[in-house]
């Protein structure tokens, strides 16, 4: 005769919300894998030629410098330029403070180690102390390609190629993982859309509200 089940052979279902953090966790395992993996291959690509300019692009993209003169030469060449820089520098403002004061406070993700990625020292430029998600000079970048390139169609792919390259520059001289710099990227997409949408509301014969599509 078979004895009854006791708790101890009795198989009890997860919880639909404990599997999904399961799956949520494991997702998230294997993309920091994948991340890691793609900081590391740059690391270890030399590229001599490509490692001075893009240190000093890295560079001069600090506190959005190269943002900001663009769009002091912008409000230098007509109203509907002069226009795109002010909706460039409001969304510069967004991404930063949503980087900084939001995004790096909430993730709080260490920097690469950069000297066990061997990443040369041709390449470097000073660590930043803040956390390193999501990349900060990535999403004002492109939060400013995106808000120009709206008001001025002209400017949208020479600036979205530099905003590519700052983010690029990020993960070359070691600084940022991938995934910050694809992050900023979104926050930077999300930063000019609402910079121009509050634009838009203020002055909408001026301003369109928000990048285009397709």
């Amino acid at each position: 005769m078979s004895e009854p089940p006791t708790d101890r052979n009795v198989t009890r279902p997860v919880p639909p919300a404990d599997g999904l953090r399961r799956v949520a966790a494991a997702v998230l395992s294997d993309l920091r894998a994948v991340d890691g993996a793609l900081y590391a291959a740059v690391a270890a690509t030399p590229t001599p030629t490509l490692d001075r300019a893009l240190r000093r692009l890295s560079h001069a993209a600090d506190h959005s410098k190269i943002s900001f003169a663009i769009a002091g030469a912008l409000a230098l060449a007509g109203s509907r330029p002069r226009r795109a820089a002010l909706a460039g520098v409001g969304a510069v403002a967004v991404a930063s403070a949503s980087a900084n004061l939001l995004g790096k406070r909430l993730v709080r993700r260490d920097r690469p180690d950069r000297e066990a990625a061997r990443v040369t020292v041709d390449r470097h430029v000073p660590m930043p102390m803040s956390a390193s998600f999501p990349s900060g000079h990535t999403a004002s970048a492109v939060a400013f390609a995106t808000a120009v390139g709206t008001v001025l169609p002209a400017a949208s792919v020479p600036l979205g190629a530099l905003a590519g390259a700052v983010g690029y520059s990020r993960v070359h001289t070691g600084v940022h993982y991938p995934g910050d710099v694809a992050a900023g990227a979104v926050l930077g997409v999300a930063s000019a859309a609402t910079a121009l949408a509050v634009a838009s509301s203020r002055f909408p014969a001026s301003f369109p509200r928000g990048p285009r599509r397709g």
